[in-house]
């Protein structure tokens, strides 16, 4: 299993922050597109490191086309020397078409084909395939000289797609290399509807999970005294009912027979109480979505859940903990079991 870490949204700590990571042992770093574009990060951090993989966790796709996409993703390809990873995700409805006034239909199938036309692109430029595609959503059909950038000496980045849902989860498993997993999963959701949904779609395209990767950001509670533990449990439960108020995350609750919680969570979000949200998550569901341990313990508990499963795990921990505690989980990884 390899053990990512993150990068924040501001350049001016991106050097800083990959330089430690790498230092660290940590074998990927994930920039995430919120605030800030996930793509200048990456480019400092890949200037700054030799070893360390750099990916975006995720870059908005349907705020970009296909050609633009594939232009940014194969530059930093090639300058990171072959280390990018492209991760990909669709977001919701009302942030695509209000925010990016971009169009939103049949998402599933628009990633599908999105994912297809960057390979169709990629060919191109690397085997001097003639650009021809033409899809429901998107036609890509001219490449002139003046606008190929040639072979990439390191070939295409992987891709990865966040999921959640079946359908998009299936498309992951078709035609990505490999899924980000939502934050807000389970382990029981992760092994009981999500793999099989992956499954589905690997088959489609003759594959198996051998030739896959998941990517799973997983939450972590730890700390070395009481105080410590609470306050990062508070921290995690109050990134949960965030997250248990959005109508897309109801079935992972509702696996649980926690569904009934995300409407009082919905009611509670739109009114602004989120001290209040954050006190209907108990233990019990602490417990279900979060590794819960001391810092010696985290690797190991993480391994026993997810060993054999999960082939990339990235600690979600929305509290700050110092570098030296996580130098200790890191090694703790690297440990012979």
């Amino acid at each position: 299993m390899q053990v990512d870490g993150g990068i924040g949204f501001d350049t001016s700590e991106a050097t800083e922050t990959a330089r430690r990571a790498e230092e660290d042992g940590f074998d990927g770093l994930w920039c995430a597109e919120a605030v800030h574009d996930p793509f200048l990060p990456l480019l400092l951090a890949a200037e700054h490191t030799e070893r360390i993989q750099v990916g975006t966790g995720i870059a908005v796709a349907f705020a970009r086309n296909p050609m633009s996409m594939a232009v940014v993703a194969n530059d930093l390809h090639r300058f990171s020397k072959g280390r990018f990873l492209l991760g990909l995700g669709s977001q919701i409805k009302p942030h695509i078409e209000k925010r990016y006034s971009m169009p939103w239909s049949h998402p599933a199938d628009r990633m599908r084909e999105y994912i297809a036309a960057l390979r169709a692109i990629w060919a191109t430029w690397n085997d001097g395939t003639k650009l021809a595609f033409r899809g429901d959503f998107y036609k890509h059909t001219l490449m002139t000289p003046m606008f190929d950038p040639g072979p990439n000496p390191y070939g295409t980045p992987k891709v990865f797609l966040a999921a959640v849902g079946p359908l998009m989860t299936e498309v992951a498993g078709e035609v990505a290399d490999g899924i980000l997993i939502h934050g807000f999963t389970t382990e029981r959701y992760l092994k009981e509807v999500t793999l099989p949904a992956v499954e589905r779609g690997l088959a489609k395209s003759g594959r198996t999970l051998d030739d896959f990767e998941v990517s799973y950001p997983g939450m972590v509670v730890t700390g070395l005294d009481e105080t410590e533990m609470e306050t990062a449990a508070q921290a995690v439960k109050a990134q949960l009912a965030f997250y248990g108020s959005t109508p897309a995350y109801r079935p992972v609750l509702d696996l649980h027979g926690w569904g009934d919680l995300h409407l009082e969570l919905n009611r509670l979000s739109k009114r602004g109480e989120w001290a209040t949200m954050t006190g209907l998550i108990d233990d019990e569901m602490l417990d279900a979505f979060a590794v819960v341990a001391e810092p010696e313990a985290v690797p190991s508990r993480v391994l026993d859940r997810f060993d054999g499963v999960v082939t990339r795990f990235a600690f979600y921990t929305p509290y700050r903990m110092p570098r030296d505690r996580w130098q200790g989980l890191l090694a703790g990884f690297k440990t012979p079991r």
